[in-house]
């Protein structure tokens, strides 16, 4: 399972089903889950709390995946390490 982490938080990744999967804090999960018309992720059958299911329709804007997933990173270097 591919992933992306800093400071012992991972906030992106790949699930078996292809689906990509972002890390956000819980104001932005809700903004992003009503603007994108997504979901919490998913991955093996368990909800992630904490992740916004990037949709498919998305996954050609790579400027916009790029802004998304420096979002995401900087949200978890905020928190305390692990």
């Amino acid at each position: 399972m591919p992933y992306t982490s800093a400071s012992g938080y991972m906030y992106s990744l790949l699930n078996k089903d292809a689906e990509l999967g972002f890390r956000f804090s819980k104001a932005v999960q809700e903004k992003y889950i009503n603007e994108f018309n997504s979901s919490l992720y998913k991955s093996y059958g368990a909800i992630m709390k904490g992740y916004v299911l990037i949709p498919d329709s998305m996954l050609t804007d790579l400027d916009r995946l790029a802004k998304l997933l420096t979002e995401s990173y900087d949200y978890v270097i905020t928190l305390e390490p692990k």
